[in-house]
């Protein structure tokens, strides 16, 4: 198994951060290099995560070692029967995970360097570049670099001084290694600085999300308000594209076909959405020959980028726009489920969702309702219940991890516990669990937060480039220091627990803390304590409450803006519910007739007759127009009963209401061949 284990995680790893690109960007349409640096970003912090409690492991199991051979050189007589009794105490397997020498120090190496190259040179420059509304590779690469030097500008003008200050000091004579160390520093620092905002959040949030969703009338209001949210920046959304389709037809109308800007209007034309092309090619066809003023070369870039904004959020809106009155039904349909007498899951919209052979032989409407209705409850109450509980243990080591004498930690006692059996699989577990736990409460902050429009994750491939990648940076600047915050808990970082012991090779590539004193023993070991505050902030809600304060409404159930909300939310569910209800009823009715007449759509009944004239020359033509006569007056019929039925039902929450997407009962049985008869 030496190696082995490493490789597995390798590649599972890689196949779960392309899994997360394809669902949050679109491998088809975004440029090519902005997915390589989002998923090699993604890809090398989950590596982080994945490999480090091998380390530990492998750590462990080298100071046996050292402990073993050092039990075995020359000592005294008056500790020789002392240590005699421990060496044999002492029987050090090799974890089944076990790495070999001299490959985890590189393969660290490695990772950091990318990640950090990817975090302060590729990621912002692709950044630049993809956000940039130049026609050409050479414009928007001017761009991006130019964006970028403004902002390394600064960094670079601090480092050189710093730099300076150092080298002129008399007492600092430090090397290369230490100007490393103190680099790494600088960034760690950083990145612990957003760490503890993030988990400080996360560890109230993801527990209280889960014992909230087991009620589904709080699901159902919440719904409601985001729905009432949705609604309003949806209509923003159509009206932006709207000014910006009309900007576009300006110019498309005044740069002709001769004219040398023509070509970039045409790539502009090219980003609009199809309806858009076409109304602006039919007025192209009547412009009356009003010259509008021509634009600039640079009024054409601005144009272009204003053009990938708006319609990309356009996208972003209709998009969560469905998922939202997706959902809105399916809990709607919870509630009339779970308040019936049959045991039967019954969704409003059948057509809507595609049944597969899981839906068919597992997931059945019994095992739906079972799951929905009685199970689906308990469980993520007991998932909020354990969830807690790891919040709790986070909270508290975090706030006494800097005890070594006694161990108050509680990650450290149970890996110490473990260390004296040298049971690895549990050390492994251990940590796995824990730095898991950490990395969801952090990473899911960020899939979850919104910088107004400039960052912000859609699923369903509707993520812009820009927020990809800005996801990538904070992964990136984040995962270091997460790791050394969780080595910390667990004492294995000696810059914080003071320890005579071997050094982790994650730990060795970071260089001695200790060169900065203040950040090792100040700031690494107290600010960490503010992950407690953070946490009654969040258990409050007074983030939230400070944001509707600003006039951003956030969900908060005693809030009587949240209340109309809800209320307005409700009414819009009701009106897109009696639309989608006539759509439905309107495929029923075309399904109706056709498993009723045998043909292939609402009109052809007529082919179907004629079709049958032209088999049977003997057949008379007034014969055939009786029975055409009596289809028509048939169908009329059928529509005017299916009307009345419609009319006789009531409101949603009718006793008397028709099954939403059942046939109707009151047809015959159908008739595959109508001029069988003639």
């Amino acid at each position: 198994m030496s190696g082995a284990a490493l490789a597995v995680v390798v590649v599972v790893v890689f196949f779960l951060a392309l899994y997360l690109l394809h669902r949050y960007g679109d491998l088809r349409r975004q440029q090519r290099m902005v997915l390589l640096g989002t998923l090699m970003s993604w890809y090398l912090c989950f590596l982080i995560v994945f490999i480090l409690p091998f380390d530990v492991s492998t750590t462990i199991y080298k100071q046996c070692v050292l402990d073993n051979s050092n039990h075995s050189t020359p000592v005294p007589p008056a500790q020789h029967a002392k240590q005699a009794e421990a060496s044999v105490l002492k029987v050090c397997e090799e974890p089944w995970s076990y790495i070999p020498d001299g490959v985890l120090p590189v393969f660290w190496k490695v990772v950091y360097w990318s990640s950090q190259f990817l975090t302060w040179l590729l990621l912002p420059f692709m950044q630049s570049y993809a956000r940039s509304g130049s026609f050409s590779r050479v414009g928007k690469i001017q761009t991006a670099l130019f964006e970028n030097a403004i902002y390394y500008g600064t960094y670079l003008l601090i480092f050189i001084s710093l730099l300076i200050y150092v080298a002129a000091h008399p007492q600092w004579k430090l090397t290369w290694t230490e100007l490393q160390t103190i680099g790494i520093t600088a960034a760690n620092t950083w990145g612990l600085f957003l760490l503890v905002l993030l988990l400080g959040y996360g560890l109230v949030e993801i527990p209280r999300a889960y014992w909230l969703s087991s009620s589904h009338s709080y699901l159902l209001a919440k719904i409601y308000f985001k729905v009432a949210k949705m609604a309003a920046e949806k209509a923003a959304a159509e009206e932006n594209l709207a000014d910006v389709m009309e900007e576009v037809g300006a110019v498309h109308e005044s740069v002709r076909c001769n004219h040398s800007l023509r070509k970039c209007v045409e790539t502009i034309l090219t980003k609009c959405p199809t309806e858009y092309r076409e109304n602006m090619a039919r007025n192209a066809e009547s412009f009356s020959g009003e010259q509008n003023v021509l634009p600039t070369k640079r009024g054409l870039v601005n144009l272009h980028k204003k053009v990938i904004s708006t319609v990309q959020r356009h996208g972003q809106a209709q998009v969560q726009w469905s998922l939202l009155l997706d959902q809105a039904f399916h809990l709607e349909d919870v509630v009339k489920s779970q308040s019936g007498s049959v045991r039967h899951f019954v969704h409003s919209f059948p057509s809507a969702h595609h049944r597969g052979w899981i839906h068919r032989f597992i997931y059945t409407p019994t095992v739906e309702w079972y799951w929905e209705c009685v199970i689906r409850q308990s469980f993520y109450k007991l998932l909020a219940v354990l969830l807690c509980l790891l919040s709790a243990a986070v909270v508290w080591s975090e706030c006494t991890f800097f005890s070594t004498h006694p161990v108050l930690s509680l990650f450290a006692v149970f890996i110490q516990m473990a260390e004296k059996q040298y049971n690895y699989i549990f050390i492994e577990m251990v940590c796995f669990v824990s730095i898991l736990f950490m990395c969801v409460c952090v990473y899911s902050t960020v899939f979850r937060i919104r910088f107004f429009n400039y960052y912000y994750l859609v699923p369903h491939h509707q993520t812009d480039a820009y927020s990809l990648q800005f996801s990538g940076m904070l992964f990136c600047r984040l995962t270091p220091p997460l790791c050394l915050n969780f080595l910390g808990l667990i004492h294995m970082d000696f810059a914080i627990s003071h320890q005579d012991r071997i050094h982790t090779s994650y730990t060795s590539i970071m260089g001695s803390m200790r060169l900065l004193s203040f950040i090792s023993d100040g700031f690494y070991i107290y600010y960490p304590m503010l992950v407690l505050l953070l946490c009654f902030a969040t258990f409050y809600n007074l983030g939230s409450r400070c944001l509707n304060l600003l006039g951003f409404h956030q969900y908060i159930s005693d809030d009587d803006v949240t209340s109309d909300l809800v209320d307005e939310g409700r009414e819009l569910i009701r009106r897109e519910r009696r639309q989608r209800q006539k759509a439905e009823d309107g495929g029923n009715r075309k399904w109706a007739w056709r498993e009723r007449y045998g043909v292939q759509g609402t009109t052809g009944w007529t082919r179907a007759g004629y079709t049958q004239i032209k088999d049977n020359q003997n057949s008379s033509v007034t014969e055939s127009k009786k029975i055409i006569k009596f289809t028509r007056r048939d169908r009329d019929l059928e529509e005017q009963q299916t009307v009345l039925l419609q009319d006789s039902s009531s409101d949603e929450g009718s006793p008397n209401r028709r099954p939403s997407g059942g046939r109707y009962m009151s047809l015959p049985p159908s008739r595959k061949n109508v001029f069988d008869d003639v």
